[in-house]
């Protein structure tokens, strides 16, 4: 009940055909393709414009944390 035969697979395969049509659907992988390509540009163009960041860690020697956990 859980799985599908290669029936419903072949029905569904004819209604996506013959709702989108046989040209429509390598139209559309082409522009996911495009946009997919384009993300990843903008993002690698997005990273290389950054400079990178750092943090500077500072100590206060003035008091050891020895010293704090006996007060």
């Amino acid at each position: 009940m859980g799985s599908f035969s290669i029936w419903h697979w072949l029905i569904v395969l004819v209604v996506v055909l013959l709702l989108f049509g046989r040209g429509k659907i390598p139209e559309l992988m082409g522009d996911m393709a495009k946009g997919i390509k384009s993300f990843k540009k903008g993002m690698s163009e997005e990273e290389a414009a950054e400079e990178p960041k750092t943090v500077e860690h500072r100590v206060d020697e003035s008091v050891k944390p020895a010293e704090k956990a006996k007060s």
